[in-house]
């Protein structure tokens, strides 16, 4: 369809987008646990990496954190999404607080992971980013026995005890495309290195990706919604802007800027696996006002995966049993 102003501009939505099992249970796990105990809940780090999703919960009475030494003797805290060192966990055990677990099941699936390497006697090669919540948690499991790799070049220059016994895991959020290239040189260099029966790149990391991939060469620019500090999100623009398309992050609607949208006729959307879709949908209304008149939804993958709340939630919510993605 055109007018006389010239071809009608369009929007492609993305989907699966957004909120993953894991970040729909951690979100869940506050809510309940404010909703059955009461205000304040106090909770280590961000519970998932979305300031949207932050600020909300902070105005419903969480308390957010850095460290356990602000959280005072006794009080109940919850773990953050992205897994916590055993050095946590111990210091909570200290201070007597009663700790209400939202690590996402397949961080804990990486985790235990690195904790039959290290009692196997393996050197654990890490593939993550440095200082991500995640990558700092899993290192805590078996430091002494780890070593952290974020390129290719790291791989090289890497040096092991015993190159018969290395295994290799990966943070959960990473780019399967270059996560890829550092496996194959790590088993180049390390003919004999074991890795995980299942990758570790979670599921929602990995069709988003997949999305992105087959969206790009049917738009002229990538709008991802997410927080800077979302590592998923981050690789979804990564990977765009691998395939030449134009891409950018942004937290919500306003920080899309008028230049972007020049000369541009068709604009795909989608978030990461931690942003909203309210956010998503006052975008799409956004750039609808802007012009972009035709809307055309594409699926990629279905989605239909379920986490288990914490035991310590069951508790006081038996009727949530299960907690689902969107």
């Amino acid at each position: 369809m055109s007018t006389a102003a010239g071809p009608a501009k369009k929007i492609i939505l993305l989907r699966p987008r957004g909120f993953c099992a894991g970040v729909v249970r951690a979100i869940d796990v506050v809510k309940i646990a404010l909703s059955a105990y009461g205000a304040p809940i106090y909770v280590r780090k961000e519970i998932v990496h979305n300031r949207h999703v932050v600020d909300e919960l902070r105005a419903s009475g969480a308390i957010f954190v850095e460290e356990l030494t602000e959280v005072p003797v006794g009080e109940r805290a919850i773990f953050s999404a992205h897994g916590v060192a055993p050095s946590v966990r111990e210091e909570a055990k200290q201070r007597k607080l009663r700790v209400i677990d939202a690590t996402c099941p397949l961080v804990t699936k990486v985790h235990l992971e690195a904790k039959k390497f290290a009692r196997q006697g393996y050197t654990i090669v890490l593939i993550g980013h440095k200082d991500h919540d995640e990558v700092i948690g899993t290192l805590g499991e078996a430091p002494e026995a780890t070593a952290l790799v974020s390129t290719v070049e790291d791989v090289d220059a890497l040096e092991v005890k015993d190159p018969e016994k290395v295994g290799f895991i990966t943070q959960t959020t990473l780019s399967l495309d270059e996560t890829r290239d550092i496996v194959a040189r790590l088993k180049e260099k390390f003919p004999k290195i074991e890795g995980p029966a299942a990758q570790d790149i979670c599921y929602a990391t990995e069709n988003r990706q997949v999305a992105v991939k087959a969206v790009a060469p049917l738009c002229e620019m990538l709008l991802v919604v997410g927080s800077q500090n979302s590592s998923n999100s981050r690789r979804l623009v990564e990977v765009c802007e691998q395939l030449g398309v134009p891409s950018y992050l942004v937290d919500d609607l306003s920080e899309v800027k008028p230049e972007w949208l020049e000369n541009v006729h068709t604009v795909a959307v989608t978030a990461g696996a931690s942003a909203p879709e309210n956010l998503v949908e006052a975008l799409v209304e956004s750039l609808q006002g802007r012009g972009f008149t035709e809307l055309e939804e594409m699926e990629v993958k279905e989605e239909d995966v379920r986490f288990n709340l914490p035991a310590e939630l069951v508790k006081v919510a038996p009727a949530i049993q299960t907690v689902a993605s969107v």
